[in-house]
């Protein structure tokens, strides 16, 4: 709303004017104040919505069974980027949101996996963990986190700091990461899921307590009543023409389930072999308590209303841990698309009735997308196989024992990268040097003869690419951060994934499996239409910080898509 002084004025002359010629002027400049002035005021929140593991290719095999208000109601009245795609390896969920939100990739940002190995712990830290920290809302819980390993500011922050921290910014999400990293450095409070009590807790990193809405909410028990039914179809079984059987080898056997991985799910028997709640984040169950919250948080946090834009984060965990499992052909996927799109429905209209319809924004995108099952590809003629890090590890220790059998070199390997061992290339610098150069050749001609392993890359090699290099190599500098990242880093062959099991799936490379995701704008100043242009992930962040009038955040390489905005 316009400035109560100003406006009241301007209305004041109108009510006390007598001459119809100067009522008519006094008409119009309040129109046009009133226009100028809500224009100039921008949304009045921002909802950002990231779907863990959720390809482009979703929108439109399931399209026919989507409603008509969730995601076709992005699809059809906001702007749709067809084309949008991950630029950097590796595709994991923790490089991925801190991607979105940032504009820039691991190589700037630092988040170069959802775990990673630190030299000098020598130890791996997970992308949010934070000893410093104590759990909140849950003694047991996972609370010592907090996005200080995140090495770039976001465009949440950047609201922050534009609105002398007036604007309020909040995450929510079933993963700690999926809700930390989007609500940046200066969040208000991230909130994430607790397997352990069935509530949604936090950290100390943000307050010594959580919001009184919020015990509320946590009160009411609603994981516990969610798991006490059993995970049906939405509709008959025999309507999911758009997946595979219902019944296959490619799908995992989930605990407490004693027959095959097929429909029904009975959930209050299969809790039991879980002994906490943490089944619900491999049903749909999850998306609808992540959206009870979301929901909540409108009237809770206040959000939206008043001048200030505010700024809410959700992301939605279940269909990457229901995606892992059943891998992207099943039954149980496509069932959870059609209820995450009623849930999209949902909020969507408690936006309109809590902040008013116009008056927000809406994003939505993924962090990454999916592989298929390799044992699929293979039972359909096609190239697929597994990478085990665990018997590369062995195989390189083995190798490197005909050259160097009294010494370690290898610390490490994990996310596809080798970490050398510092301890073995001690003394001499000159000599150390050049044992380096050579262990790293040695192990490379090694990994290169496996199955599986498309090319392999030392540190020395990506020191001298480019930031803007093309193909895989490009991608791979783009997701290597030089202090963080291991010594050696290899890149599969496409259909190959690195993955314990020999069923499910899962994500990481640099192929347009993994890389290629939906972009829905919808709302406040967004053109309605749709794009077959490229664009990297990393232009979602710096678009809105054009529609905020805010700076772009502090290590943005993106460029905003002008075609998206009005």
């Amino acid at each position: 709303m316009p400035p109560v002084g100003i406006s009241g004025m301007l209305i004041g002359l109108l009510i006390y004017s007598q001459d119809p010629i100067h009522m008519k002027r006094i008409v119009f400049v309040v129109s046009l104040f009133l226009i100028t002035s809500a224009h100039a005021q921008g949304p009045k929140l921002v909802v950002g919505i990231v779907v863990d593991q959720m390809r482009q290719e979703y929108l439109y095999r399931f399209e026919k069974k989507f409603g008509t208000g969730g995601f076709k109601r992005l699809m059809n009245d906001g702007f749709m980027l067809k084309n949008a795609h991950y630029n950097y390896i590796p595709t994991f969920t923790g490089p991925g949101h801190a991607s979105i939100y940032t504009g820039t990739t691991p190589a700037i940002h630092g988040i170069i996996g959802n775990d990673w190995y630190d030299r000098t712990t020598k130890t791996d830290v997970n992308c949010v963990g934070d000893e410093r920290q104590k759990p909140v809302g849950s003694e047991k819980g996972n609370g010592d986190v907090s996005p200080w390993r995140l090495l770039s500011s976001t465009v949440t922050d950047e609201l922050k700091i534009s609105t002398q921290k007036r604007a309020k910014v909040v995450g929510f999400s079933m993963k700690d990461r999926g809700a930390v990293l989007p609500a940046g450095h200066m969040a208000d409070g991230a909130y994430w899921f607790d397997g352990t009590t069935g509530k949604f807790i936090s950290s100390t990193y943000y307050k010594p307590g959580l919001p009184l809405w919020l015990d509320k909410f946590n009160g009411q028990n609603l994981a516990d009543q969610y798991l006490n039914q059993d995970w049906n179809t939405l509709l008959p079984i025999e309507q999911y023409t758009e997946s595979g059987p219902d019944d296959t080898n490619y799908e995992t056997q989930l605990k407490g389930k004693e027959q095959r991985p097929t429909f029904p799910y009975p959930l209050k028997v299969m809790r039991a072999a879980y002994g906490n709640f943490e089944l619900i984040n491999t049903t749909p169950f999850g998306d609808d308590l992540l959206t009870d919250v979301a929901k909540a948080s409108l009237d809770g946090e206040e959000l939206g209303k008043d001048e200030v834009t505010d700024f809410l984060t959700i992301s939605y965990s279940c269909p990457d841990i229901i995606g892992h499992a059943m891998g992207p052909q099943s039954v149980e996927v496509e069932d959870a698309y059609l209820r995450l799109d009623k849930n999209i429905e949902t909020l969507l209209k408690e936006l309109d009735r809590h902040v008013g319809a116009g008056q927000y924004v809406v994003f939505l995108t993924a962090d990454h997308a999916v592989a298929e099952v390799p044992q699929f590809l293979k039972d359909n003629k096609m190239i697929g196989g597994i990478l085990r890090q665990t018997i590369m590890e062995a195989g390189i220790t083995e190798y490197l024992k005909k050259y160097y059998p009294d010494k370690k070199m290898v610390e490490r390997v994990i996310n596809q990268q080798v970490f050398l061992s510092t301890d073995a290339f001690t003394g001499d610098p000159k000599t150390a040097g050049v044992d380096m150069l050579v262990v790293s050749d040695l192990i490379a001609r090694y990994l290169i003869t496996l199955n599986g392993v498309a090319q392999v890359y030392n540190s020395a090699a990506l020191k001298n690419g480019s930031f803007t290099e093309g193909g895989a190599k490009g991608a791979i500098i783009r997701g290597y951060n030089h202090k963080r990242s291991g010594d050696i880093v290899v890149l599969e062959e496409p259909g190959y994934i690195g993955w314990q099991g020999i069923v499910g799936t899962t994500h990481g490379s640099g192929y347009s499996y993994d890389t290629h995701v939906p972009v829905l704008f919808y709302g406040y100043g967004i053109n309605k239409g749709s794009s077959l242009a490229y664009h990297p992930i990393t232009d979602i962040a710096p678009t809105l910080s054009v529609l905020l009038k805010i700076k772009f955040p502090s290590g943005c390489t993106g460029q905003p898509a002008a075609e998206v905005l009005k």
